[in-house]
């Protein structure tokens, strides 16, 4: 019988993940596959929540830099997070896993506000929840969000997918001899201003002994894997 090593994840996804090869928007074929993965993590009995960025849509960081005021662009930027979200909770419910939408920022005609204790409870009952809206403030990336509701839902770790297969000392893409840690220190990846997450969420992540692990997300069947506790990508503690 497989068991799960964890019993609750908080699983984040690039929004660019989501757009496969097309180079803006969304990949339905892509959300899929990758619904797919999560419902046969679901399936093992793993408590999931979920943190999509949004810059399949709009980067408020890249629009700021260009002129816009950036609290105007960090606000777009997190309604494109509730859009990627609710494209994940449709191919989910498609599945048959009950799923639900929280958002940082009110709107209740599509989705839930974040309320600790619903989304525990969502939780408890195995429905789907996925947090939108990054953190609700500007000046926040949905990596800081992710860390954020992964310590409000007392979750066991953070799974970070990627399109690399782990944690590199410099571009994998870019430099074939990279080297990857199997495992690093988060004030390793700060003191060696490794690309994980930025440093306010690993700055949080460290002062909470929450563990993240970066993983392969587009490899088919690499989070079920991970889950069971095979070596995949690269664990920060």
């Amino acid at each position: 019988m497989e068991t799960a090593i964890y019993k609750r994840i908080l699983l984040k996804l690039s929004g660019e993940s989501l757009m496969g090869n097309k180079g803006y928007g969304i990949d339905s074929e892509v959300v899929n596959k990758m619904a797919q993965d999560i419902l046969a993590v679901h399936k093992l009995g793993v408590e999931i929540g979920i943190v999509i960025g949004g810059g399949n849509i709009f980067r408020g960081l890249a629009a700021s830099e260009n002129g816009m005021d950036r609290v105007t662009a960090d606000h777009m930027g997190m309604l494109a997070t509730v859009i990627n979200s609710l494209a994940l909770q449709n191919s989910l419910e498609k599945l048959g896993i009950l799923t639900r939408v929280q958002t940082a920022i009110k709107m209740e005609q599509i989705a839930e506000p974040f309320i600790k204790r619903r989304a525990s409870r969502h939780l408890e009952k195995k429905r789907i929840v996925i947090f939108a809206g990054g953190t609700g403030n500007p000046y926040f990336t949905t990596d800081t969000a992710a860390v954020l509701r992964a310590i409000e839902i007392n979750a066991d770790v953070i799974i970070k997918g990627t399109r690399v297969d782990g944690v590199y000392d410099s571009d994998p893409e870019k430099n074939k001899s990279a080297f990857r840690f199997e495992t690093i220190s988060h004030l390793d990846v700060i003191n060696k201003g490794l690309n994980v997450m930025d440093t306010t969420a690993i700055t949080l992540s460290m002062d909470n002994s929450l563990p993240i692990i970066v993983f392969d997300m587009n490899t088919e069947g690499n989070l079920k894997r991970l889950i069971l506790g095979e070596k995949i990508g690269t664990k920060v503690k």
